[in-house]
Formats: structure tokens, sequence, C-alpha cells
């Protein structure tokens, strides 16, 4: 049986961001800030979960089952905790690319907790600990990252745009 965790669902939406650019272990393991043991461990869950397919010597995203779980399992897997404020870095409709088709409010936007943030807002959990220091290092990334604490923790049209966005940079990587 295999138990996917966060970290799977991090390693694969890395590579959607890297496109079809080659890849190793050592490298993604250090973009990631993960040991290579764990990225060995996380890519190895996401093959079995078919969310990655190997193709030749290389592994990639299965691109429609990746959409498929991120739209209509994620949620129910890794629920996104709230918290109280902090100060931390934009997510979900707070953050590119959906902050812009929303309105500023009075009330505090999602942020992830992180000291070097520059936003004070409500705690959203990332989706793994190590998400905001990948984000920082890799817009690409941040931005997939953003459309899916809007799948997991969106209101109804923030759900929406999450899921026409994730649609639109999935579609990009093949």
């Amino acid at each position: 049986m295999t138990i996917l965790k966060p970290q799977d669902v991090l390693v694969m939406l890395k590579l959607v961001a890297l496109g079809q650019r080659p890849w190793s272990y050592a490298r993604l393991a250090v973009d990631l800030g993960m040991s290579p043991s764990q990225l060995h461990s996380a890519v190895r869950r996401a093959l079995a979960a078919q969310l990655a397919v190997k193709k030749e010597d290389a592994i990639k995203p299965h691109i429609r089952n990746l959409e498929e779980f991120l739209v209509h399992g994620l949620r129910y897997v890794f629920v996104p905790q709230m918290g109280q404020p902090t100060r931390g870095m934009p997510t979900s409709y707070a953050a590119p690319p959906l902050e812009a088709h929303f309105a500023k409010s009075a009330e505090l936007p999602p942020v992830w907790p992180d000291p070097q943030g520059t936003v004070r807002g409500v705690e959203f959990a990332p989706l793994y600990k190590l998400a905001p220091q990948a984000a920082r290092a890799d817009p690409a990334l941040y931005e997939l990252l953003v459309l899916v604490d809007a799948i997991r923790g969106g209101r109804a049209r923030e759900h929406n745009l999450a899921i026409k966005g994730l649609g639109k940079r999935l579609a990009q990587y093949g």
C-alpha cells in the first residue's frame, strides 16, 4: 500500500515547474531542501500512486493523473491548517497569479509562516514545511503552490480560478 506524503506532491510540482529540462536527484534535493533519500522515496511513492511515470531513463509527472489528484483529491488528503495572525509569505488568493483577480480587503490574507516574510496575515500551513523556502527560489513553483493552496483551502471563486490556472500550467508541461 502506498501512502502519499505532502513532499511527494511538492516534488511533482517542482518537476512541472522545471518543464522538460533534465534534472538529477542531487540537484532537486538541494532545490527543495530535502535529503536525497527523502527525494528518492518521494519519487518512488509518486510512481506507485501513478502521479509520475518512467519514460526511458527519465521520471516525469503523469500530468493527467496529477491534475485529477490535485483538483479532486488533494484538499481531502492534505487539509490546510489555519492559525493565528503571523508574518509570512502570501499564498492562495493573496499571491500571484490569483491576487490580480481579487480586490484588496480589510481581512488578513493567508500566509505561510515565514520569518523572512513581509506580509502580516493568517497562518495557512504550507503543503510541506519546506515549500516556502523552495518557492522563494523558484517563481514557477511558487505559482503552482499558490494555486494548489487555493484549491486546498479557497472559497468557491478562488477554488475555480485556481483549477483553471493549474490546468493551463499543467497543459504547458507536455
